[in-house]
């Protein structure tokens, strides 16, 4: 049930050889690096991940109510996979996983055999994150990561039920590829800054954790690029990190919404013909009645171009920043009005 995305990728490799490589009487030594390999390590490693993670991933299964042309509407099933990142039953998975919340029906698979129902407690399409719970006792959260303390190349290890529940709980391991990637999601949506993996993801991996060699939870895997090979995708767990935190503390997420309706800058010249003073931020549209916007006096027409100490480049990074906040913070939002940047207090 993952997302897949794509676009055709080729590479072009160009083998370069050094000339006079062999000399009368023999070949060139070259001097060894000084490097020290200690195979019992990498060899342990994977398995240290899987015996820490595994208690704590899941299988999903759901059942949505479809619209077909030629049958009327029919019951559809779907699989993906889920980490527990509370003992109390609190599962982060996709939000495509559980149909953007169009769903009649959602089962969820422990490490023990036990089948659960779930219920969707929260879901955000533009980040494909949910929060899902299950009533039971015995479950064991897994750790979670920094993200943002990522580097290309270090370990990656992927958890997940690619195909279906006959391969449940299959590892793939390789390493970090990339960060900050985007790839699109159709209707004009992008989903942004993912770590990118040649760790092996399949449909039925949606939701399931992208993992360190500490087998902490540092992303969770949402997409493939269906026309290369190992190119994964996956959603830094510090995206995810404030939502886990509210319904930890409080058993509910109130999301914080700022009240306006905007588009991306570098895509507003494209729609109207106009040039804007910066090429990146968000673009006001409107501003909506009663809001956080309209209390602090921000106009259609406004850039918004950071918010806290963050910048803002699109409306996805917008949305993710406002992740970080709840109600009652306080925050300063960057825009350019009329060529000249401001800075405007506000309460959220």
């Amino acid at each position: 049930m993952g997302a897949v995305l794509g676009s055709a990728i080729s590479l072009a490799v160009t083998y370069m050889y050094l000339p006079e490589i062999l000399q009368q009487g023999g070949t060139i030594n070259l001097p060894a690096p000084n490097v020290t390999i200690e195979p019992q390590q990498d060899l342990t490693v994977y398995t240290a991940v899987a015996e820490k993670a595994m208690p704590s991933v899941v299988g999903i299964t759901t059942v949505t109510l479809q619209r077909d042309v030629f049958f009327g509407t029919r019951r559809a099933s779907g699989l993906g996979t889920g980490v527990i990142v509370d003992a109390r039953g609190y599962i982060l998975t996709n939000s495509h996983v559980v149909g953007d919340g169009d769903v009649e029906e959602v089962m969820v698979l422990l490490h023990d055999g036990t089948r659960l129902p779930a219920e969707v407690l929260w879901y955000e399409r533009t980040l494909d994150l949910a929060i899902i719970k299950v009533e039971g006792g015995n479950l064991t959260p897994a750790e979670l990561g920094n993200s943002d303390e990522l580097k290309v190349g270090e370990i990656a290890v992927a958890i997940g039920n690619p195909l279906g529940l006959n391969f449940e709980r299959t590892l793939t391991q390789g390493v970090i590829s990339g960060l900050n990637r985007s790839i699109p999601l159709g209707q004009g949506q992008t989903i942004e800054d993912l770590i990118q993996t040649d760790a092996s993801i399949n449909p039925g991996n949606s939701g399931g954790p992208l993992l360190n060699a500490l087998g902490q939870v540092i992303g969770i895997n949402t997409a493939k690029i269906q026309t290369g090979e190992g190119l994964g995708f996956a959603i830094p767990i510090n995206t995810a990190k404030p939502i886990v935190d509210q319904f930890i503390e409080k058993g509910e997420f109130t999301r914080v919404l700022l009240g306006i309706r905007g588009i991306n800058a570098d895509a507003f010249e494209g729609f109207t013909g106009t040039r804007l003073a910066v090429e990146t931020g968000v673009y006001v549209v409107e501003i909506e009645a009663n809001s956080v916007a309209e209390r602090y006096d921000l106009r259609p027409g406004d850039v918004v171009i950071g918010i806290g100490e963050h910048k803002v480049e699109t409306m996805g990074h917008l949305i993710r920043e406002l992740y970080r906040y709840r109600p009652g913070d306080a925050t300063t939002i960057q825009i350019v009005r009329n060529e000249r940047e401001m800075e405007i207090e506000v309460v959220l």
